[in-house]
């Protein structure tokens, strides 16, 4: 048997393989981080085995609570995810599979390689109302791509959409396939309405570097970038630092950043309550698109999630509280969860890309339902 991790967005470390019932596995920290809980890594040479994988680290993650009533994807040809049998004792996280073929991947969740996150942006490009911009270069070199959607112009609303600051929440990419998908299809009403109201800049992945190393949280120099707003720099938060100066030439309207939540079993919004400037206005347009969201979407809901921060209390190194604050504009964290919806759960898969791709795309009607009282 054999334990790898060496590609897109690989992340293990084997301690013990000899065995099947007692594969010894440990997730590594993020560079210059204590961060850890992303996972993803092949097992080879183990068809027809009764295996039990113990990651015996699990305890000392990031978000160890999360651990609690998840189960870790499984795929033969990291194409299609299905749910095994998971368990966590307060210290390791053991998995239990028989796998079927003579190589299997296991991870926290459906990876999103850099790969496919090229042939994301060359499939938007295909379309003539889409302009790529290269705000910059990561620390490691990678482009940070910006895909501008719609002209501009008098009366348009500016809208901008981010994703995956932190890496290992790769439901957020997922989500983005799902939006952009419908916002381009020339056969959909509510898009093409959404382009004659409002012009996108839509970033797909903030983290490039996070993404290929296999990173939970941060960048290459270790910096959780939904952190870094209040006074990014390019020689440690260059992804913020490169899109807030593209927000300062733009102007921002609305911003959603998609991310995805460790412990929660829902799909939910993280409002801009707490912001020193926090209005009236503001708290009827989250509650405006909230709504819509959960009847474009019943994977959607309104009841779970974080509890709203008083006036001046918020965190103001965060991009949606940054932006809000900045801007005077609706600007919301969107997160969905890593185990499965409580409420709409699926078996086979939990929460899954095809459900994040769906979420998505249910994003324009929500939009499209309160974009005229943006301004």
């Amino acid at each position: 048997m054999r334990i790898s991790s060496q590609f897109d967005g690989g992340n293990i470390h084997c301690l013990a393989c000899d065995d099947p019932q007692n594969i010894r596995l440990a997730i590594n920290k993020d560079a210059h981080s204590d961060f850890y809980q992303w996972f993803y890594f092949r097992l080879t040479g183990a068809k027809g085995c009764d295996c039990v994988l113990h990651l015996t680290n699990a305890g000392g993650a990031a978000y160890a609570e999360g651990w609690h009533g998840y189960r870790a994807v499984a795929s033969y040809d990291r194409a299609d995810w299905f749910r095994v049998p998971t368990s966590y004792d307060g210290t390791a996280l053991t998995i239990r599979h028989r796998p079927e073929c003579d190589a299997v991947y296991y991870a926290y969740f459906a990876p999103y390689s850099m790969e496919r996150h090229a042939d994301l942006v060359a499939r938007c490009l295909a379309n003539p109302a889409v302009r790529l911009d290269v705000l910059g270069s990561t620390l490691d070199g990678q482009d940070l791509d910006l895909l501008r959607i719609g002209e501009p112009g008098a009366g348009k609303r500016v809208c901008w959409i981010v994703g995956r600051q932190h890496p290992g929440e790769t439901m957020a990419e997922w989500w983005m396939e799902g939006f952009l998908a419908r916002l381009l299809d020339a056969d959909d009403p509510l898009a093409r309405e959404a382009l004659k109201r409002a012009a996108f800049n839509i970033v797909p992945n903030m983290n490039p570097d996070g993404s290929r190393r296999g990173h939970l949280r941060t960048n290459a120099a270790g910096a959780n970038l939904n952190r870094e707003w209040q006074s990014p720099s390019l020689e440690r938060s260059p992804e913020v630092f490169l899109v807030r100066q593209a927000m300062e030439a733009s102007g921002v309207d609305f911003c959603l950043d998609v991310h995805g939540d460790e412990t929660v079993p829902h799909n939910f919004l993280i409002s801009t309550a707490g912001i020193p400037s926090a209005s009236e206005r503001l708290r009827l347009l989250h509650q405006g698109y909230a709504a819509a969201l959960r009847r474009a979407n019943p994977d959607f809901q309104t009841i779970h999630g974080h509890a709203e921060g008083k006036p001046g209390s918020a965190n103001m190194t965060l991009c949606g509280n940054w932006v809000a604050e900045r801007f005077d504009c609706l600007s919301m964290t969107l997160e969905m969860p890593f185990k499965d919806t409580a409420d709409t759960p699926n078996e086979r898969t939990g929460w899954s890309p095809a459900r994040s791709r769906k979420l998505g795309a249910a994003g324009l009607d929500a939009l499209l339902a309160v974009i005229d009282e943006l301004r």
